[in-house]
């Protein structure tokens, strides 16, 4: 626990003040980067001080030796499966080595990836990484998208950045970083929910891998367009590099807070195992740790924040007047660096409310709505029990059947008293909330990002289904119920490993090079008219362009369709290009294989009235302006 703290304390340090020290020194440099570790450095050795590590419960020599008196359910309950623990860890090592050593690299002429859900988003992540160490202003401009500042929690890509500012090869930095981040998640699912827990995460599934029953083919099933609840490690952990970040730091406060904020009130009148939480005397975490990993996790992770907010809350409501205090006095804390830092990631604000009534998650979207893909609903609650059943299987049963228990537990003496409502009803609680407003409330433009929402419901109820729920059924049941669970997830954990080789190419790497050393001679802050793209050189070396890949700028809301008919006429050479190009803030136009296919009637006026300032194989780069400032006019809003 003290070297979780530690680490995180560090990644949170170190990114948070060259932010700071870089929106006050106009960029990142080395000097910035190197007095930023140093403070990353101080941090990590406060909070391994600070932090109490909790004992973990020796392991008993009978399963019934679990009570009251024997510590945590989670710990006590699986000693006598160390077999299986390690088992879990030896997974979760295959799937972050497979995952991250070949999340980029290079293959002979190309760079590739091995992940196929990862094309778009890790040319985004490269973009914004490469931004960032290009010694741009900060908080910087949008590199994908002209009238705005950069609308992305990227701080996981800052501190990549920082990485490479201080001369980190890129591809390691971001293999080192997904490897440790690995180790802190699986460390923290297993002080969260044992080794339930960690089996969740990586086994997330509802029927469709069963289909291997059928096949005898190692496939990821859940990574078919028809399919929404989709295997957590493949699609989200490597794709959406914030949760590298978010995810230990979600766990470890969810932790400290189970611990902290323990309800005093459980009976223990039958042998069932204590409350959830671990035993303990004092709370994990020092208050300025719980505070600045909470206040600062919109930097990295939006959704993750809001989530662990809405814990705060429900703690908050069923707390006594001890527990509101404390909560009270961290969210006002908090409120000022959050607010803060949610008017950067926001465009100061400017970025709108995307939040809409929408039932039903992805229940009627496009492919999602029919998970059998040849479905044979015929009416609306066919199609209802369709999606959810085989989305997520066994868990709706299992959920619904702990979620039973607990009320039975809470009122079936009867209402005469006011009730206190136990720990894990209170956690079960916030769980059922974050549950529906995640299938309620669109809150993105494409709606299946809610899932980033309700893998927190999933995360939060794990602990409990086991420790006041599958802990008291027989063992040959819970082996059972654990097929019935995970199995379908774990044959699309290993299926979805298979798949990647040879890998997928992102880049032609002379190409990329050449094309690097030519606009490391232009102003960093300078953008480019180009062909919008998800793996356009320019992007790839954090350049910016007018228009960047239509599928980012509609995931962030831009809309954008008038502003892309008016670079295709500024590329084909309309008579009105130089002015086309002034009002986008274009400096430079690129005119490269991209564009040569995609503009292939365009007129090239720039080819006799601008300058041509680079020129090779890949093409060419003219300056439409030149002799003038390299600081455009005043940044327009849509």
């Amino acid at each position: 626990m003290k070297w979780l703290a530690a680490g995180l304390a560090f990644v949170n340090a170190w990114t948070v003040s060259a932010l700071l020290a870089g929106m006050i020194g106009h960029g990142l440099n080395k000097s910035i980067a190197v007095c930023s570790m140093v403070v990353g450095l101080v941090a990590a050795i406060f909070a391994y001080r600070q932090t109490y590590d909790s004992p973990i419960p020796e392991e008993p020599r009978e399963a019934t030796s679990v009570s009251a008196a024997s510590g945590s359910p989670f710990t006590a309950a699986f000693a006598r499966y160390r077999v299986c623990l390690w088992l879990l860890v030896a997974i979760f090592t295959m799937f972050a080595v497979r995952s991250f050593c070949w999340l980029l690299y290079v293959d002979g002429a190309e760079l590739r990836i091995q992940s196929p859900n990862n094309l778009g988003d890790l040319s985004l992540h490269l973009t914004y990484i490469n931004n960032f160490a290009s010694h741009v202003p900060l908080w910087p401009d949008n590199p994908i998208y002209v009238f705005s500042k950069l609308r992305y929690p990227a701080g996981t890509d800052l501190f990549n950045g920082l990485l490479s500012v201080m001369g980190l090869d890129l591809i390691r930095g971001l293999a080192w970083a997904g490897l440790l981040s690995c180790a802190a998640t699986c460390f923290a699912f297993y002080r969260w929910s044992g080794c339930f827990g960690v089996a969740g995460f990586l086994f997330n599934g509802g029927l469709v891998g069963f289909q291997f029953l059928r096949t005898h083919q190692w496939l990821d099933y859940q990574g078919v367009p028809n399919v929404a609840w989709k295997s957590i490690p493949l699609t989200m952990l490597v794709t959406q590099r914030g949760l590298l970040y978010a995810l230990p730091v979600g766990l470890l406060l969810l932790y400290h807070w189970r611990v902290k904020y323990s309800l005093q009130n459980q009976g223990a009148a039958d042998s069932k195992p204590p409350s959830s939480s671990p035993s303990t005397t004092k709370p994990p975490l020092p208050f300025w740790l719980e505070l600045s990993l909470y206040a600062t996790l919109p930097l990295f992770h939006a959704h993750t924040f809001l989530a662990l907010s809405i814990v705060l809350a429900v703690l908050f409501l069923f707390g006594d007047g001890r527990r509101r205090l404390d909560i009270a006095r961290l969210l006002a804390l908090a409120f000022v660096p959050a607010a803060f830092i949610a008017w950067l990631i926001t465009d100061h604000f400017h970025a709108g409310s995307v939040l809409e009534f929408h039932p039903g998650w992805v229940q009627t979207d496009g492919e999602f709505a029919h998970p059998l893909a040849h479905s044979l609903a015929n009416n609306s609650f066919v199609h209802f029990l369709e999606f959810w059943i085989v989305n997520f299987g066994f868990w709706i049963p299992i959920v619904l059947a702990l979620i039973g228990w607990l009320l039975w537990r809470a009122f079936g003496k009867g209402v005469q008293q006011r009730i206190k409502l136990s720990d894990s009803m209170v956690f079960v609680l916030a769980a059922v909330l974050l549950f529906l407003l995640s299938v309620f409330v669109k809150m993105a433009p494409w709606g299946w990002d809610n899932i980033k929402i309700l893998v927190w419901a999933y995360f939060i109820i794990l602990p409990f289904l086991w420790s006041e729920l599958l802990w008291r059924w027989p063992l040959a049941l819970r082996a059972v119920i654990y097929v019935l669970l995970f199995g379908s997830g774990f044959v699309t954990l290993f299926g979805g490993l298979t798949v990647g080789r040879p890998g997928f190419g992102i880049a032609d790497r002379a190409e990329l090079d050449a094309i690097g050393m030519a606009v490391k001679k232009l102003p960093a802050e300078a953008r480019y008219a180009a062909y919008p793209t998800y793996n356009h050189p320019l992007l790839l070396q954090g350049r910016k362009v007018v228009l960047g890949y239509p599928g980012h700028l509609w995931t962030q809301g831009f809309d954008f369709s008038p502003y892309n008919d008016k670079l295709t006429t500024l590329m084909q050479g309309a008579a009105s290009w130089k002015e086309t190009a002034r009002f986008f803030q274009a400096r430079y136009l690129f005119w490269g294989s991209r564009e040569k296919t995609n503009y292939a009637t365009s007129k090239r006026p720039w080819e006799r009235e601008a300058k041509l300032v680079a020129t090779g194989e890949w093409g060419a780069i003219y300056d439409l302006e030149p002799g003038q400032p390299q600081s455009g006019p005043a940044s327009q809003r849509h």
